[in-house]
């Protein structure tokens, strides 16, 4: 769920959570940004854009699963939103190429490839001033390319993404944090789902694991690429593609850690 405003955030969720509960559900926010189209004048963001070229330097060659190129679906210019995330963006990698494996693929050409192998997608960054724009191999499908505005927002946490230890809440009422937030928030959770979005907090991340604590650290969400059907692509039943990052991988820049999930219905 995002808000534009933190002034608003901050107070929906004390007049629904109450105070206590209300500051820590909000302490979960984090900056991100929706992604829209440069329609009605909005200007696009720095190099930020879904499809078209990959934005890469000179010696990186294209990555490939298998023998099979990956197809481009996005790039972001860290360096335009840098300001916003201020410490949410500890590493300025530059530009961010996301590339996966094309969903168009013939059935046999997947049936070959193992789609849950890290070599299905890749994130890889590039000096903005040594990178060129780069064309798709064959058979990897190159999608129109469009520029977006990445409108800021704050972000809240999908209620599957809150533990029982980050809210307080009254155990004789709910079977856990989730049933709070779930009850109280319901008609606003989800509110990014079927967008495209750039880190914050996923539309859904129940099986994602972003809050999850583990030796990595809680993992970044980088992007969020739903079915777009002027675009062109999709991933099954009203699919969504992920890009998430271990946050200690983030800190180092090291994007080969990405990680890359559809869910569909």
């Amino acid at each position: 769920m995002h808000f534009e405003d933190p002034a608003d955030l901050n107070r929906v969720c004390t007049e629904r959570l109450g105070e206590k509960a209300g500051r820590q559900f909000a302490a979960m926010a984090r900056r991100g940004f929706r992604l829209v189209r440069t329609a009605g004048g909005a200007r696009a963001t720095g190099r930020c854009r879904l499809g078209g070229p990959a934005l890469l330097e000179p010696e990186t060659r294209w990555p490939e699963h298998s023998g099979v190129p990956l197809s481009l679906h996005a790039v972001l210019d860290t360096d335009a939103l840098a300001a916003w995330l201020g410490d949410e963006l500890p590493v300025r990698p530059g530009l961010l190429n996301f590339f996966h494996l094309d969903p168009d693929l013939p059935y046999e050409e997947y049936r070959k490839l193992d789609m849950l192998s890290s070599e299905a997608w890749r994130v890889i960054p590039a000096d903005p001033a040594r990178a060129v724009e780069t064309t798709a191999p064959e058979p990897a499908r190159s999608y129109p390319a469009v520029p977006v505005h990445a409108a800021e927002a704050v972000m809240l946490p999908d209620c599957w993404d809150v533990e029982d230890a980050d809210v307080e809440f009254d155990r004789d009422r709910h079977w856990g944090a989730s049933s709070l937030i779930l009850g109280a928030m319901g008609d606003l959770d989800g509110n990014t789902a079927g967008s495209h979005c750039a880190f914050g907090w996923p539309d859904t991340s129940y099986t994602l694991k972003v809050s999850s604590r583990d030796a990595d650290g809680p993992a970044v969400h980088l992007l969020q690429l739903a079915e777009d059907t002027e675009l062109g692509w999709g991933w099954g039943d009203a699919g969504t593609l992920y890009f998430t990052i271990p946050a200690k991988a983030l800190a180092t820049g090291d994007f080969s850690k990405a990680v890359a999930q559809v869910l569909c219905c």
